[in-house]
């Protein structure tokens, strides 16, 4: 397998999908006390995001409350509800080379920027003939660390 040449260094993000943003909304900012600090929307990828975050500085987790801009279409962002988790990673850029060669799918799109302007890129929850391995069931984002979260979680 050969020596792992990155690092997972924590959760950046847990993303929950839903019919209703102002119902996730109602229960994390509400009634948890989370932070709205932005939004996104994308036709592209059919969501309308709330991000939400806990904690401070490079330990500050993101919580993104998701709607489908149209539920009938694809990608349907609130099923399941529980959408992926984001992973902070030291290296990106050699995390999908190594995990690749290992025979890990990935969504197609590549290395991108995320919502939160991270460069990120999604391990695929099923496996195919060419790439085997996934991460059986769940959509996992790999997202590249800056320096601050490097540092302390390193």
């Amino acid at each position: 397998m050969g020596a792992r040449p990155f690092k997972v260094l924590g959760i950046q993000q847990i993303a929950i999908g839903g019919e209703s943003k102002e119902k996730l909304s109602k229960f994390w900012v509400e009634i948890m006390g989370l932070t709205k600090v932005s939004d996104y929307i994308s036709e592209k990828e059919n969501v309308n995001e709330d991000i939400l975050s806990m904690g401070n500085g490079p330990y500050k987790v993101e919580i993104d409350l998701m709607q489908p801009i149209d539920p009938n279409k694809s990608p349907k962002v609130h099923d399941p509800k529980l959408n992926h988790i984001g992973l902070w990673i030291d290296d990106l850029a050699k995390a999908v080379e190594w995990l690749g060669s290992q025979g890990v799918r990935f969504t197609p799109g590549g290395i991108r920027k995320g919502a939160s302007g991270f460069d990120v890129c999604f391990i695929h929850p099923k496996g195919n003939e060419e790439f085997p391995l996934s991460s059986e069931g769940v959509l996992v984002e790999l997202v590249q660390a800056p320096a601050d979260v490097i540092k302390a979680l390193g």
